[in-house]
C-alpha cells in the first residue's frame, strides 16, 4: 500500500468517526428531551380560562331607568296634581289638597280673607271658602266646590335630617315650580307672630308664594306645609321652614271640625340660662295644679330636654309643648343644682277657638 492510499484511508476513517461523534451527541440530546416529556405522559394541557362577563353581559336586558334613578321627578309626579295656586285680595300663595274639597295652606296666606281664587294645576279656578285659621301655628283650611280634587298622602312618619326633601309651590307666583333639597333640621324652633313653634327646617328654595305649598319627600307624600324662610335679603338663602304634617294635619282637622283647638300645657314660665355651659330654659314659676306642678317641676329647675329633644331656651321649651297634644306623656330632663333628674308629665290642656 503506498503512502498516499495509507492517507486516503485515514481520512475515510477520520470522517467515518466524526459523523458516528455528532449522530452520537444528538442521539444524547433527544434521549434527554424524550426523558424531561415523555412520549407515553402527554404534557397536561393549560387550566380552560374562566368564561369573561361578555356573554353575562349580553344575556342582561338593558332597559330604561327606573323612576329611582330620577327621584324629584318621581316626587314631583306624584304631589303636582294636588298642589294649588292661590289667589287674595293682597297676595299669592300656595295650598295643598288635603281632603275632598279641603285645601291646607298657611293662616298667613289668607289672612284677612274670606273669600280666595284656587287655580288647579290642569287650570281650572274655583272660588274658595276660608274656613278658618290656626295663626299659633300658620295653618288655614279652604273649601272648594270641585269634585274631582286629588288629595295628598300626608306622611305618618317623621322624616330624618338629611333626607331629600321636595319643595313645590308658586314663588313670586309661579305655579307648579319644583325645587329640591334636603331635610336639614326637625324640631327647629321657628318664633314668629308672638309664639313658638317646632317645624322642620329645609335648603330646598322657598320663596315669596311657596307658602302654603307642600314639603314632600321621595315618595311624593307630604311631610310638612312651607310656611317661611328666614334671610337677610327677601328671597332664598337656604334656611325653609315648613310646618309638620302631624301637626298640620291636626289643627286641619280641628278647623274642620269647628271645635276648639286644643293645645297642650305644662303651666311653667321661664328664661333662657346657660348652666355650666348647658343651655336651657330656667324655670321662674309653676302654675298650681298643673302639669308642670304634678309632676314635681320647680322654680330654679332648668330644663334641657323634653321628650327626647334638646331644649336650649324658653323657646324650644314653648314650642316642643305646643309640638303635642293634650294628655299626653312625656319625659322632662331638668337640671337641679348639679343633679340631673328626669321627670314624667301628663300635658293638660290650654283652650282655644278656633279663629
Amino acid at each position: 500500500m503506498t503512502e498516499e492510499t495509507r492517507n486516503e484511508d485515514k481520512q475515510r476513517r477520520s470522517g467515518w468517526l466524526s459523523a458516528l461523534l455528532f449522530f452520537g451527541a444528538v442521539a444524547l440530546v433527544v434521549a434527554g428531551i424524550l426523558a424531561i416529556y415523555p412520549r407515553d405522559e402527554p404534557v397536561a394541557a393549560p387550566e380552560e380560562t374562566p368564561a369573561t362577563s361578555t356573554t353575562a353581559v349580553e344575556d342582561v336586558e338593558v332597559g330604561l331607568p327606573d323612576e329611582n334613578s330620577e327621584p324629584v321627578a318621581a316626587a314631583a309626579e306624584v304631589i303636582l296634581p294636588s298642589v294649588v295656586h292661590i289667589q287674595t285680595a293682597s297676595g299669592v300663595g300656595s295650598g295643598v289638597v288635603y281632603d275632598d274639597g279641603l285645601i291646607i295652606t298657611a293662616a298667613h296666606v289668607v289672612e284677612g280673607s274670606d273669600t280666595v281664587r284656587v287655580r288647579f294645576t290642569d287650570g281650572e279656578q274655583v272660588n274658595g271658602t276660608v274656613l278658618g285659621a290656626a295663626p299659633e301655628v300658620d295653618i288655614a283650611v279652604i273649601q272648594v266646590e270641585k269634585d274631582d280634587v286629588v288629595p295628598a298622602t300626608f306622611a305618618t312618619e317623621k322624616p330624618k335630617v338629611g333626607q331629600m326633601a321636595v319643595a313645590v309651590g308658586s314663588p313670586w307666583g309661579l305655579a307648579s315650580t319644583v325645587t329640591a333639597g334636603i331635610i336639614s333640621a326637625v324640631d327647629q324652633t321657628n318664633c314668629s307672630r308672638n309664639t313658638c313653634a317646632s317645624m322642620l327646617q329645609t335648603d330646598a328654595a322657598i320663596n315669596p308664594g311657596n307658602s302654603g305649598g307642600a314639603l314632600v319627600n321621595r315618595e311624593g307624600h307630604v311631610v310638612g306645609i312651607n310656611v317661611s324662610i328666614f334671610t337677610e335679603t327677601g328671597a332664598n338663602d337656604g334656611v325653609g321652614f315648613a310646618v309638620p304634617a302631624d301637626i298640620a294635619t291636626r289643627y286641619a282637622d280641628a278647623i274642620v271640625s269647628g271645635e276648639p283647638i286644643e293645645t297642650a300645657f305644662l303651666g311653667v314660665s321661664g328664661e333662657n340660662v346657660d348652666v355650666e355651659g348647658r343651655a336651657g330654659a330656667r324655670i321662674v314659676e309653676v302654675t298650681a295644679d298643673s302639669a308642670a306642678d304634678t309632676a314635681g317641676i320647680e322654680p330654679g329647675d332648668v330644663i334641657i330636654g323634653f321628650d327626647g329633644v334638646p331644649v336650649f331656651g324658653i323657646g324650644d321649651l314653648q314650642a316642643q309643648v305646643r309640638a303635642h297634644q293634650p294628655g299626653e306623656t312625656v319625659e322632662v330632663i331638668v337640671q337641679r343644682g348639679d343633679e340631673e333628674i328626669t321627670l314624667t308629665a301628663t300635658l293638660g290642656v290650654a283652650s282655644e277657638e278656633v279663629g
